[in-house]
């Protein structure tokens, strides 16, 4: 096997081997005799909290699903953390230590006596315990199998529908199973190509980490054979007893009276399906290189090949030295640099690039949004079309729906008890992944043999918590997204020796002409009382070969070849089970060097975050490949042996990954902060849009001001995190450049002067999208906000388009949307989705405005654009945009959609829990933060 990022540290391994057959036991019956739990110390006291709203309960029965339908009810514990986490905009400004538990949850280990709502014993070894504020499940058990069958029996009483939606999304299967609506296909049709598997595929990775990954692999099968064990237990009583989620008669799986219809087995495979989601939206990086080499070859034709490469780095910024950077010490970690000679590159030709068709033999309703309602009986009618508009709404997941791009999220501020009132480090960190009724992850607190935590886990792969608390520790993480995955050009063939051309299925692969492996999925729905799609059906089609999954055909120089899509965590979308199994085990994570340690055994591109009573500590995780000397990570590359990863292994899809020491990582910094920004000096991004200016400057700023003054508390550093979530990425950090220019002369319109007037008083109140009062549902500073809306997609077309000309401007703006406010329903996020100002032309625009004033700028943009670098003519354009978008209508500006009446200011950018089952949420403020969050700070130490 190929050397992974790291090796278990030797003592942890003779420890797990010593445990052996204790840990590796065969499942005890059910009523056998067990020992008393183990007593945990918990080194938090009362100073951990946590918060995802929701709520914990994501099963509704039917009659719970016709009763929120009809009346608007709610289950028991399906939203009251909602108004907690909502609270905390008009509570944050106020916020003492003291009142945080009246918008995150007391994050304690157990639950006091007082406290107890239910307790559930599915068998002698385990105890489900759920306390009455917020019905979370404490998982108590005395065997290691129990423990986990446990967390699996929990799953299911929280989020069985869920878990049953996306192990069918990852096996691209949902419209077959929830129904055609057009948001469905869409989403498989996003999905199942990153991560098209056969069943055998999924079988080889369970056996892959059973037999490769020593006791601990070993141990981690067992564990999820008792998690999906637990599951199916859940499934089974609740089916016979009929307290099954409602869902299942609403798309016709189950008879409403006679209970005819089953709830299909989980198995190991599923759990494999449900990562490769998780782990392709939230753990990946890079990919996107031939859209870049069009970009590329758009400036090289404007420029010509010297000039025009020389704008297309400016504004690809690898590694811009004003870019935010999480170790900002000035540590070093190269990684996929720029070549000083690029070797083995492969731009197409022009215009020869045609993307590889998807979909095949679409009959009926396919590829439309025909309806066909069933006629549904008089109990259901309140239910009926309920996923009309799909499962989960076009562009409601992060990376989905058109023109989508791959976005990391998700944020971290943590602060060195140098800088604390307390002296012990502070936290407040968790992941943003969108806003779902129920959540995609689920909170849970497991207490067993090796297991001690609290925090969240995704649904259907909870074995193990993924983010949270340990017994005198905490993490999380934030999407990395740095280069795992390349593009390669493979040259087409045909096995009789005749001329390819770009449609051939066959490739050269080690000189020989290969066939491609076709990867096929059909599907086809009829319409039910939750969804009145038409019938219809469809196959989806994808070639697989050696240097992976086909994307794009094109010629180069004059060629015929096949773009492929190649990641390292390809076939293993489950191996990073390793990591999380060492992150929840106390013997092993002990202090900040064992933590990173654990967290390097997580494959995918995250950056993760550690606090105890002691210190602070950071680790970016991901198998980063050894790539050819001289090979450019950001564009095609050739598929042949001289270009390809060093050590690849495509049988398995291994190579040579770069070692522990060469990803980023630190202790002890004064303080960390993330938001999906750079990571260190040299360590090069995977896509555009990494520059000057970055939303986690919303963060840095604030932190920074903090550590200086020192004396940080909790409550500080909330209130830091909340003001970076309400505030206008743009307002903060472009609004003060573009009235300079503005006002470079006086300007002598009396309207456009009051207009100048209303944006420069909204920024210097802080650029908030912020309500007047609680409940006002009307913005401070409304008209600031509907003006900036309206003007930053003129401003920046004004500025850029004239001298990019409208080829090379349309092929930056396909690698990077110029605007993704809260209001920009077409950005990458979609609308009502929290995340904002991660992509768009922030940087861009803040380098070429500083050139026009003539300020210092440290990696400047190849030219300069706005009024083509003349400070009067870059005025006037921004004045006329200005003066135009003044004039637009808060109704053109905020159009009407399924929420919201056009003009609705406040509604447009308001959070919605997209329901992904039966039960409706209402919606809450705009916050750019975190759908997880822990506030931590631990007193002690073990």
């Amino acid at each position: 096997m190929p050397p992974r990022t790291s090796t278990i540290r030797a003592a942890a391994v003779a420890a797990v081997l010593a445990l052996g057959t204790s840990l590796l036991a065969s499942a005890p019956s059910a009523g056998a005799a067990e020992p008393e739990p183990v007593a945990v110390t918990d080194h938090c006291g009362d100073q951990c909290a946590d918060i995802l709203p929701p709520g914990e309960n994501g099963n509704a029965t039917l009659v719970e699903i016709l009763g929120n339908k009809a009346f608007g009810t709610h289950p028991a514990h399906s939203d009251d953390q909602l108004d907690r986490y909502d609270g905390l905009v008009a509570g944050h400004t106020g916020l003492t230590d003291q009142k945080l538990t009246d918008f995150f949850n007391d994050a304690s280990f157990g639950v006091a006596a007082d406290q107890v709502e239910s307790v559930t014993k599915p068998r002698e070894d385990v105890t489900i315990t759920r306390d009455k504020q917020s019905g979370v499940p404490h998982i108590e058990g005395t065997t290691r199998y129990g423990t986990e069958f446990g967390a699996g029996f929990a799953a299911g009483q929280d989020r069985l529908w869920l878990m049953d939606l996306f192990r069918h999304i990852g096996r691209g299967e949902l419209t077959s199973f929830a129904g055609g609506a057009l948001a469905n296909q869409g989403l498989e049709q996003q999905f199942w190509p990153q991560a098209p598997y056969t069943e055998a595929d999924l079988e080889a990775q369970v056996e892959r980490i059973r037999t490769t990954e020593g006791a601990r692999g070993e141990q981690a099968m067992a564990d999820a054979q008792a998690y999906v064990d637990g599951i199916n237990d859940y499934r089974e009583k609740s089916k016979k007893g009929r307290y099954f989620p409602g869902e299942y008669v609403l798309t016709g799986k189950i008879d409403s009276i006679t209970n005819v219809g089953e709830i299909q087995p989980f198995g190991l495979t599923d759990l494999i399906s449900i990562a490769s989601v998780v782990g392709g939206q939230f753990g990946g990086g890079g990919g996107g290189e031939v859209q870049a080499a069009i970009s590329l070859l758009a400036a090289q034709e404007k420029y010509g090949v010297e000039e025009g490469t020389r704008v297309w780095e400016s504004f690809r910024q690898r590694d811009d030295p004003e870019a935010v950077l999480t170790v900002h010490d000035g540590t070093s970690f190269p990684y996929a640099g720029k070549p000083d000679k690029a070797r083995g590159t492969a731009l197409p030709d022009a215009d020869s690039v045609t993307p590889e068709p998807l979909v095949y033999d679409r009959t009926g309703s396919a590829g439309t949004d025909k309806k066909d309602p069933v006629e549904a009986p008089a109990e259901l009618e309140p239910a009926q079309g309920m996923y009309d508009d799909g499962v989960i709404p076009e562009g409601s997941l992060p990376g989905s729906g058109d023109g989508a791009q791959k976005r990391g999220m998700s944020n971290a501020l943590l602060v060195s008890g140098k800088s604390t009132a307390s002296g012990n480090p502070i936290a407040v960190m968790g992941p943003q992944t969108g806003y779902f009724a129920p959540q995609l992850m689920m909170l849970q607190e497991l207490q067993g043999p090796g297991i001690s935590a609290r925090g969240v886990s995704f649904a259907g792969v909870g074995m193990y918590i993924q983010m949270g608390r340990g017994q005198d520790y905490a993490w999380s993480a934030t999407s990395a997204a740095q280069d795992i995955t390349d593009t390669y050009a493979v040259e087409l063939c045909e096995p009789d020796g005749s001329a390819p051309t770009k449609d051939s299925t066959h490739y050269r692969s080690d000189g020989v002409c290969t066939a491609m492996e076709k990867l096929e999925r059909t599907n086809s729905w009829k319409p039910t009382v939750a969804d009145s799609t038409a019938e219809g059906s469809y196959r989806m089609q994808v070639w697989r070969t050696d240097y992976g999954l086909v994307t794009d055909r094109a010629t180069v120089d004059g060629k015929p070849v096949a773009y492929t899509s190649l990641r390292t965590t390809y076939r293993h979308e489950a191996d990073s089970i390793i990591g999380f199994q060492l992150l929840n085990d106390p013997e092993y994570v002990t202090d900040a060097a064992s933590f990173q340690e654990a967290a390097s055994h997580i494959d995918y591109a995250f950056n993760w975050f550690y606090a105890d009573s002691r210190t602070t500590a950071f680790f970016n995780s991901g198998m980063n490949p050894v790539r050819a000397a001289g090979v450019d990570a950001a564009l095609p590359v050739k598929a042949e042996k001289a270009y390809e990863w060093q050590g690849y292994d495509p049988a398995a899809n291994t190579t040579d990954y770069t070692p522990f020491a060469e990803h980023p990582h630190s202790s002890g910094q004064d303080y960390y902060i993330s938001w999906n920004n750079r990571q260190a000096d040299d360590y090069s991004t995977a896509a555009f849009g990494f520059g000057s200016v970055h939303r986690a400057d919303l963060l840095d700023e604030r932190v920074s001001a903090l550590v200086e003054e020192g004396g940080v508390t909790r409550a500080s550093l909330t209130r830091a995190m909340e003001e970076a979530a309400l505030t206008d990425l743009r307002g903060e950090q472009l609004l003060p450049e573009l009235l300079k220019v503005l006002r470079s002369e006086p300007v002598t319109d009396p309207g456009l002067n009051a207009v100048i007037q209303q944006l420069d008083s909204w920024r210097a109140a802080g650029a908030r999208r912020e309500e007047t009062s609680s409940g006002s549902h009307t913005y401070t500073h409304a008209d600031a906000v509907r003006i900036m809306d309206a003007w930053w997609p003129k401003l920046v077309e004004a500025e850029f388009r004239p001298g990019l000309g409208d080829d090379l401007y349309t092929a930056f703006t396909a690698s990077l949307a110029t605007d993704e406010s809260p209001a920009a329903s077409h950005g990458p996020s979609g609308a009502h989705s929290g995340s904002a100002f991660q992509y768009g032309w922030w940087g861009f625009a803040d380098k070429d405005l500083r050139q026009v004033l003539g300020q210092d700028v440290q990696g400047p943009l190849a030219k300069t654009y706005c009024g083509d670098g003349d400070l009067g003519a870059c005025r006037t354009a921004l004045l006329s945009t200005l003066k135009e978008a003044a004039a637009v209508p808060a109704a053109e500006v905020y159009p009407a959609d399924d929420n919201c009446k056009a003009g609705e200011q406040w509604c447009t950018d308001a959070i919605i829990h997209r329901p992904l089952g039966g039960i409706s949420q209402k919606s809450i403020h705009w916050q750019n933060r975190p759908t997880y969050q822990q506030v931590v700070e631990f007193p002690s130490h073990r």
